[in-house]
């Protein structure tokens, strides 16, 4: 008998299984400051007090992505432990703002399985949820990772790949409560363009770039308590590289994004995300957007962006997703579809 944890490989998942994840994890003003240090972020809202409450909001919520981290690291050691790779991300919708002093859990559930044609690895459906102290949902999503096998004789289980939506509609958007643009502060938020300046089709070349370093990507995955082994241990990948967490990547394009879009000041929900190609220390990320659709909502002086946010190794300022074949262009590491809400 042992009493460690391998974590699970892809036999021990079964459909419609339910895993309720340990470690309950206290949101502090220390994850908002160590963010700040690592990610190049200035949006406004999550800055500042003041900026939030002239805002209508009573408290800044911390930038949505922290709760995400968080809510994401807890399901780690019991859905991707053994991960290859996560592979993507649906439906995913902030549905109240996240707090300093706010306690996250999640749940999953698994929703799809299907073994790999090589026999070794299979892919693992689930969909996720974190509530608060309050036992209110402040977090949904669905995610699918390439897990290895245990025992590469084990029977395959039945194919089953959960039909997810290709996006959310702007009605399914949650307003936190007392959002209001009405009286917005453009000078404080560091940009002029307001959600009517913004083109369906446009694309956006965020212009700066940062180098991943092994620390600081390291330091980020500790924090949000992900143990995924790819991240750390040299020895968990054939080629000895740490594999960068991929939520590194996504918080690195988001904070580079301010540049031509800091007033898309929360996100509301992501739609979809791929991870397209590895990242690993010394790669230099950049990230562009393009505008897919625009919707008002019903908070006063709100409207909805729904953003392609990519990030690249490399920069490309053809800003050219896929290529030939269809195939995502070399140096594309990540293809976030997301809702993001922006002064009317």
């Amino acid at each position: 008998m042992t009493k460690t944890n391998p974590g699970n490989f892809f036999e021990d998942f079964e459909l419609g299984q339910v895993i309720e994840h340990a470690t309950p994890r206290t949101v502090t003003d220390g994850d908002r400051g160590v963010y700040g240090a690592i990610y190049p972020t200035r949006f406004a809202l999550p800055s500042s007090g003041e900026f939030a409450s002239q805002s209508g909001l009573d408290r800044p919520p911390v930038e949505e992505l922290i709760g995400f981290h968080i809510a994401f690291g807890k399901t780690v050691p019991d859905v991707s432990l053994n991960a290859v790779a996560n592979l993507g991300y649906a439906e995913c919708r902030f549905r109240r703002p996240v707090l300093t002093g706010d306690t996250l859990r999640t749940s999953s559930e698994v929703i799809g399985l299907k073994q790999n044609s090589n026999g070794k690895t299979g892919v693992v459906y689930v969909r996720s949820t974190a509530t608060n102290q309050r036992d209110e949902v402040a977090i949904e999503w669905a995610r699918w990772v390439m897990v290895h096998k245990r025992n590469v004789d084990a029977p395959a289980p039945e194919t089953s790949i959960p039909t997810l939506a290709d996006a959310l509609t702007a009605d399914q958007l949650m307003m936190p409560h007392g959002l209001d643009f009405t009286g917005y502060d453009f000078a404080a938020a560091g940009e002029p363009h307001r959600w009517g300046d913004y083109e369906v089709g446009e694309k956006i070349d965020h212009v700066d770039g940062v180098t991943l370093s092994e620390a600081e990507h390291m330091m980020a995955t500790r924090l949000w308590q992900n143990t995924a082994k790819v991240h750390f241990n040299t020895e968990a990948r054939p080629d000895g590289n740490r594999l960068v967490y991929g939520g590194h990547i996504i918080s690195m394009a988001r904070a580079l994004s301010f540049n031509g879009l800091a007033n898309a000041q929360l996100i509301a929900a992501i739609n979809a995300g791929a991870h397209t190609a590895p990242a690993f220390a010394g790669d230099t990320v950049y990230a562009w957007s393009e505008v897919l659709d625009k919707a008002e909502t019903s908070a006063p002086g709100v409207g909805a962006l729904r953003l392609r946010l990519v990030a690249t190794k490399g920069r490309d300022e053809s800003m050219t997703l896929r290529g030939e074949n269809n195939k995502y262009a070399p140096g594309v590491l990540l293809d976030l579809d997301l809702w993001a809400l922006a002064p009317l």
